[in-house]
Parts: structure tokens; sequence; C-alpha cells
């Protein structure tokens, strides 16, 4: 029985809270690596993608609060230990050391490609039983969606 009561059936609730403990894992590891990148970024493009990194790991940070607190308004008990995100996310890892501000921004959008791609899951397996967390999700994506526009752009030519 949870601690906080929800009117979702006990199942339902499992799979909302599932996707939403995915998600959240995803985001903080997001935010670790967008800030990692910040951190070690180097090149002719340094203040431009400096500050869009910032931009990606702020958003990831409060898309994640917003995460967290819908699976506890659910009764589900949000996860952010370290060892559960480095156990579960689906973010590929970035490198150590200096990073050459292209190499950054591909990093990024490769990273904000394979959370996006794991949310349009989540969202058509989350769809059926909740449609709040569905359209939480499906927002989410949306942000995430227009960073990665953003970081692509700045490596086109």
């Amino acid at each position: 029985m949870p601690v906080i009561n929800n009117s979702l059936p006990e199942r339902d609730r499992e799979t909302a809270g599932a996707a939403l403990q995915a998600t959240l894992a995803d985001l903080l590891d997001l935010s670790l690596v967008a800030k990692q990148a910040h951190w070690n970024l180097c090149g002719p493009r340094f203040r431009s993608v400096h500050v869009q990194l910032d931009e990606a790991a702020t958003i990831a940070r409060n898309h994640a609060d917003t995460v967290a607190e819908r699976a506890a308004a659910m009764g589900v008990s949000p996860d952010g230990r370290a060892a559960t995100i480095a156990a579960t996310s689906g973010v590929p890892s970035f490198p150590s050391g200096w990073t050459k501000d292209s190499d950054a921004v591909a990093s990024l959008v490769h990273a904000l490609s394979a959370v996006t791609e794991r949310l349009r899951k989540r969202i058509v397996e989350v769809g059926p039983v909740d449609v709040v967390t569905e359209d939480l999700l499906i927002g989410l994506t949306a942000d995430l969606e227009h960073q990665s526009w953003m970081f692509q752009a700045e490596n086109r030519v």
C-alpha cells in the first residue's frame, strides 16, 4: 500500500511509476552530461555553446523535479540516487577531459536523441493507463526535441 493515495488502479500506477522512474534517471544523467560538457568545453564557439549547455542542464534538472514530484503524487517513491542513475540511465557516456565545441554539441545531440527515443516508447506505454503522466512526458519530449534542434543547428553549415 503506497503512503500517498491516488485514484489510479495499482497496476496502472506501477506502469506509470516505472516510466517516471526511468525518465527521472535519464533526466538526471542528461543534466550531468550537459554540465560535464559545459565545464570542459573549448573551441571557437565556446561562449555560445557554453551557455547553451547550461540551458540544457537546467531544462533537464527542472523536468527531473517535475517527473519526481508526479511520481510522488501518485504514491511512487522517486529514486534519484547516483547508483540508481548509473545503473538505469540510457544516456550515452560523455568522455572525460577537455572537449572541442563541435564534439560536445555532437555528444549532446546523441544524448538527447537517446532520451527522446526512450521517452516516445514510454508515452506509448503510459497513454492507455494515465493521461496525466502521458501529457507530462509529451511536454518533456517536446522540450528536449527543441533542445536537440538547437544543438543540431550548431553543427550545420
